[in-house]
């Protein structure tokens, strides 16, 4: 049974969501200390800045601190295996070796592009002063159809990127997406233009866990005064 889980940061971040789902997913119980870094008069906990001075996303569990919410989802599954969706981390060494490829693949290739094109089609246009970099759109959304084309391929074989069950490879994709999806029509077309990309997408924003975590962000909306 878990206890003492909290999680510092605002459901609207991308990396506070990620671990947010993947509590969901493990039916755990936590605490969300809602920290608001945009605004100015906000000051962060003291060993929140020691870690992480950005304070996108920190995690405690007891005497235990982790600040990237890859790592935080990798422990919560290593951490706690029989709670919640026990295939989250896969259930066994080729599996979890295949999601840790799919992991990477977003940690390395995906997650530049696509949170450039969260920030220029979702946040920017709420900003004051602030104008979409038509060309780095286009340069990043050029390079995101590219790497959705390859996706493509490997959905049109299995349900999910790991194979034929929900898993982390899958979890980690969704925070950066919905904002591209949910931005505007461009942006939905990215992922709704190629048949199995558009199948797998459905499938992974309607999970409960994700649903969940679009409900905290409806009630603690961030701030980009």
């Amino acid at each position: 049974m878990a206890a003492g889980l909290q999680v510092f940061g605002q459901p609207a971040s991308t990396d506070v969501a990620r671990v947010l789902t993947c509590l969901f997913e493990k039916n755990l119980e936590f605490e969300l200390v809602r920290t608001d870094t945009f605004k100015k008069s906000h000051k962060l906990p003291e060993f929140i800045k020691l870690r992480d001075p950005t304070g996108q996303v920190t995690f405690k569990h007891g005497d235990k601190t982790i600040v990237d919410s890859r790592a935080i989802c990798r422990y919560l599954c290593t951490q706690f295996p029989d709670d919640g969706y026990k295939k989250l981390y896969g259930t066994g060494s080729l599996e979890r070796a295949s999601i840790e490829q799919w992991l990477q693949a977003e940690a390395q290739s995906f997650d530049a592009p696509s949170s450039e094109l969260v920030f220029h089609l979702a946040f920017a246009p709420h900003l004051k002063d602030v104008r979409p970099d038509e060309a780095r759109v286009a340069e990043k959304e050029k390079k995101l159809h590219n790497m959705l084309a390859v996706y493509d391929d490997i959905l049109s074989k299995n349900e999910y990127l790991a194979g034929d069950d929900f898993t982390l490879a899958d979890l980690s994709y969704l925070p950066n997406s919905h904002y591209i999806v949910n931005s505007s029509d461009r942006g939905r077309k990215l992922f709704t233009a190629r048949k199995h990309v558009a199948r797998w997408y459905d499938k992974i924003s309607t999970r409960d866990s994700w649903r969940q975590v679009i409900k905290m962000q409806r009630e603690h909306p961030g701030s980009f005064e």
